[in-house]
């Protein structure tokens, strides 16, 4: 087995996983249908492609929250592209400042392929909604041999520099991951973002079994590296040291 790693985060995420009507949710962390929904879109693969869509969604998926983010709400507004009467005023909820480290676990060469895209998708990525561009690369890198388990656990911590600066280190983070094939499930909880279709006619979602781990905080990303060359938020640490 493989595992390929990626990093979620930007300005605004938003990972839908209950979303009804008028009122559209976030998830503390990024569901499974979402970034396979991002690994697919970078792969070219269209919505209505179940086929296609299959092998991404069978591989193991896990998360780690780096940087939890503040949960914020937004009232939406928008008018019939036709008729041009007012649609419902809707509120939609979105992580800010977060930071993510998602992994998922399969055959190398599916992986491998995943790898290459992500760095020139086919269509570009987003975290969540359209409206929430990455604020950097996503690709961190496939690991050859490996277990999604040691590559959360070991990949070092994503926590913008800011983030580090203002907030002490954790003891522990916490990962949201599958359960092995080799691994009870008796404590798992139950989430429904197992993605079955894409289509936009009739998206559908099974459940899947959810394990929620600490694992000790790694060292982490080395400054000056490629992950800290665009900081988005260097601008805000400078008005801080002028205010005081």
């Amino acid at each position: 087995m493989s595992v390929l790693a990626l990093r979620l985060a930007g300005p605004l995420q938003s990972w839908g996983a209950s979303s009804r009507f008028t009122r559209r949710t976030t998830e503390s962390a990024p569901t499974k249908s979402g970034v396979i929904g991002l690994l697919a879109a970078a792969a070219g693969i269209e919505r209505g492609d179940d086929a296609a869509l299959a092998p991404l969604a069978a591989l193991r998926f896990g998360v780690r929250i780096d940087q939890p983010g503040t949960r914020i709400r937004d009232f939406h507004t928008a008018h019939h592209g036709v008729t041009g009467a007012s649609m419902p005023l809707s509120e939609r909820y979105y992580l800010a400042d977060a930071v993510f480290v998602a992994a998922v676990e399969g055959d190398r060469t599916l992986l491998a392929g995943l790898d290459e895209a992500l760095r020139s998708p086919v269509y570009p990525p987003y975290l969540g909604r359209r409206s929430c561009p990455p604020a950097g690369p996503v690709d961190l890198g496939l690991h050859e041999d490996a277990r999604l388990e040691d590559v959360l656990t070991t990949v070092p911590w994503q926590a913008s520099p800011w983030y580090r600066r203002r907030r002490r280190t954790p003891r522990t983070l916490t990962v949201l991951r599958e359960t092995a094939a080799d691994e009870p499930a008796t404590t798992a909880d139950i989430l429904r973002d197992q993605p079955v279709s894409f289509d936009a006619a009739h998206r559908r979602h099974a459940p899947r079994t959810v394990l929620t781990v600490p694992v000790p905080t790694p060292m982490p990303a080395g400054r000056g590296g490629p992950r800290d060359a665009h900081d988005p938020f260097a601008a805000l640490a400078a008005l801080d040291v002028l205010e005081g």
